[in-house]
């Protein structure tokens, strides 16, 4: 009897493991939902939309959006977290995803280990921008005025942790200023008031702030990319700036609960993958100043664990906190 033992495991793994290859292979058998968590009309919502229908060709069923915004993308983790692990539910994010560990300790989930990532979709550099009216029409001159008294030029926010608030500390420990951050409740009111003058520095990622550009309501400095955005090729990186290091995208990736089989993550990625490389769906995306990324389940793990590591230390190192 013992001797027969190893033989029967191997047999029972064996069985398993055609099971779980035999469901992979009918997954999906219903419709998917990507639950976004940002309201409608936000970036994180515009990518969803515009992958949700090329992913549900590439995947023969339905797609649904269904927004959940709230606590700094919490609530609609929270829901997928506690999800069954079977690839019906995921989680559409933005690069908050980075951040919410180590801004909210206390959270009911811990992305590192209640996700698997799936795909990475797009990037979006942030730009440096100034009110039209604000002196400064480049960097170098908006460091100068920053460097005259400490304090004495200010960013707006959409809120302490923000993407916006994080892309002004990296500008300020690239350019060695200290700025006065004013953070609001909301980019919207915060992008209103830098156009009318009231905060003279945004640092707002070139989708959502590209319409003010073209209207001349907001001047652009430097982006935060590696290379020049497509939609601002006029507009230094901040290596070509004289800011070396400010280097930070806007993101958008998209995560299945921390038990989903291996195989429905692996159709996922490369169901995303196809939906990238259709032809209206990358032009959308360089039309909003981004990238498709460029990579699989693997390159898009590597970049969100080192996304998360960067931001652990960033937010610790400079105290950044939610109150």
């Amino acid at each position: 009897m013992i001797g027969r033992r190893p033989a029967v495991m191997t047999a029972l793994a064996l069985a398993c493991g055609l099971s779980t290859g035999a469901w992979a292979q009918a997954w999906p058998s219903k419709p998917v939902t990507l639950m976004v968590s940002y309201p409608p009309g936000g970036g994180a919502d515009l990518i969803a939309r515009l992958i949700a229908p090329k992913l549900g060709e590439a995947l023969g069923q339905t797609v649904i959006i269904e927004n959940r915004p709230g606590g700094s993308g919490q609530i609609a983790a929270g829901a997928v977290a506690r999800a069954p692990a079977d690839g019906y539910t995921l989680l559409f994010d933005a690069s908050s995803y980075a951040v919410t560990p180590t801004l909210f300790p206390n959270s009911p989930y811990k992305q590192g280990k209640a996700f698997k990532t799936v795909a990475v979709t797009a990037l979006f550099p942030n730009a440096v921008l100034v009110n039209a009216q604000f002196p400064a029409k480049t960097a170098a001159e908006l460091v100068a005025a920053a460097r005259v008294k400490t304090d004495q030029v200010a960013f707006a926010s959409s809120g302490n942790g923000s993407a916006q608030h994080i892309a002004g500390v990296l500008f300020e420990q690239a350019a060695k200023v200290e700025m006065m951050h004013v953070p609001y409740k909301g980019g919207g009111p915060a992008l209103t008031d830098v156009i009318g003058g009231q905060v003279p520095v945004f640092f707002g990622n070139v989708a959502s702030t590209l319409q003010y550009v073209k209207q001349g309501k907001l001047r652009p400095l430097a982006v935060s990319g590696r290379q020049r955005s497509a939609a601002l090729p006029e507009v230094p990186t901040g290596a070509e700036a004289g800011l070396p290091g400010f280097e930070m995208y806007e993101w958008n990736g998209l995560f299945a609960p921390a038990g989903t089989p291996a195989p429905v993550v692996e159709r996922l990625s490369r169901a995303v993958q196809q939906a990238l490389a259709a032809p209206d769906v990358k032009a959308r995306i360089v039309e909003l100043g981004g990238e498709p990324f460029p990579g699989g389940v693997a390159e898009s793990g590597k970049f969100v664990e080192a996304e998360l590591k960067r931001m652990s230390t960033l937010i610790k190192e400079r105290h950044i906190t939610v109150e």
